[in-house]
């Protein structure tokens, strides 16, 4: 995605990638036994976690590490570096891997979309990262290869392949960013879903027997229920527009060889990992996850299955900035 608190690439990138790639030289022995890299990068993944991204400094982690800040500096040059670190690890491919990537392109795409969403979920504070400038680790490569092999049968140019790994991704922030603020909003407010919008259900009936809204009037009374898949709805839309084109694209004579949406190929069991795309260069798409299959939709949703009137999916909607 493109807005957010932090920028990813702020730091000092030769450092960074020397850091990301193990290509620089190695700090010095601290006084503190057992601290390493590792451990570091780990313990501001659960503080931002845990409190947010705005949680992150240097002293908070030395705290959290029980040691002094200025021994945190051996490892890691400052916050800028460590976030792009941070980002680099979530993208680690999970020991949970999804079970749909023996499939063909569409299985692996619609893997990929569960994964991403999931990730999002376990670490919210990735939303307030600008990636429009990723640095490119191992993690963020390992998972736009994954996620290339599994799609190149398409028959698709290379920067149309890459056009569908940042579709995917986009819509992926977008579900996330309105699941993750709806799921705030109850927090910070103490008011529950159902509560909200049943403070507003007297006003919203007599609007809909008005006479002024006749369509949303019309609409059943599971219109706005809570239990319909948003979010799973929406990414079977986008795959089967792409079926569509993959299919015309090999009645022409497509750019390469294909094969069915659910047709045969191989890929690592591995969750897809990566981020966006910058300039012409292909960066990668999803992030490693447990890749939920049943998880809540992309649009808000209302209080229950018997209201007739509008719910949340008619007052907010997912910016969608973030692509692969």
């Amino acid at each position: 995605m493109t807005s957010g608190t932090e920028t990813s690439g702020s730091g000092d990138i030769a450092r960074t990638l020397d850091l990301l790639w193990d290509t620089g030289p190695r700090p010095s022995r601290g006084p503190k036994p057992g601290l390493t890299l590792d451990r570091v990068v780990e313990a501001a993944v659960g503080v931002a976690d845990r409190e947010g991204l705005g949680a992150v400094s240097m002293r908070r982690i030395a705290a959290e590490l029980g040691t002094g800040t200025m021994s945190l500096y051996r490892y890691v040059p400052g916050k800028g570096e460590l976030l792009d670190l941070m980002l680099d690890r979530v993208q680690r491919p999970s020991e949970e891997a999804p079970g749909d990537w023996g499939g063909g392109w569409r299985a692996a795409l619609e893997a990929l979309g569960h994964a991403s969403l999931a990730l999002h979920r376990r670490h919210p504070w990735l939303l307030e990262v600008n990636q429009s400038r990723p640095i490119l680790g191992p993690s963020a490569l390992d998972g736009m290869e994954k996620v290339l092999t599994r799609i190149r049968p398409m028959g698709l140019s290379d920067p149309e392949l890459v056009s569908v790994i940042i579709m995917i991704d986009g819509y992926v922030v977008g579900a996330a960013r309105t699941q993750v603020y709806q799921e705030r909003a109850e927090r910070t407010s103490g008011l529950t879903d159902e509560r909200f919008w049943e403070a507003q259900r007297p006003v919203l009936e007599r609007a809909m027997t008005s006479g002024r809204y006749p369509v949303l009037a019309s609409l059943s009374a599971d219109a706005f229920a809570t239990g319909f898949d948003h979010f799973g709805f929406g990414l079977e839309r986008i795959l089967d527009g792409l079926e569509i084109l993959v299919a015309r694209r090999a009645a022409e004579g497509g750019t390469g060889t294909r094969v069915p949406a659910g047709g045969p190929g191989s890929c690592a069991a591995d969750t897809p990992s990566g981020d966006r795309a910058a300039g012409t260069a292909p960066t990668p798409p999803g992030r490693p996850s447990r890749g939920t299959r049943k998880t809540q939709g992309s649009g808000g949703q209302g209080s229950s299955g018997s209201r007739k009137s509008p719910g949340p999916e008619g007052s907010q909607g997912p910016k969608g900035s973030q692509g692969p």
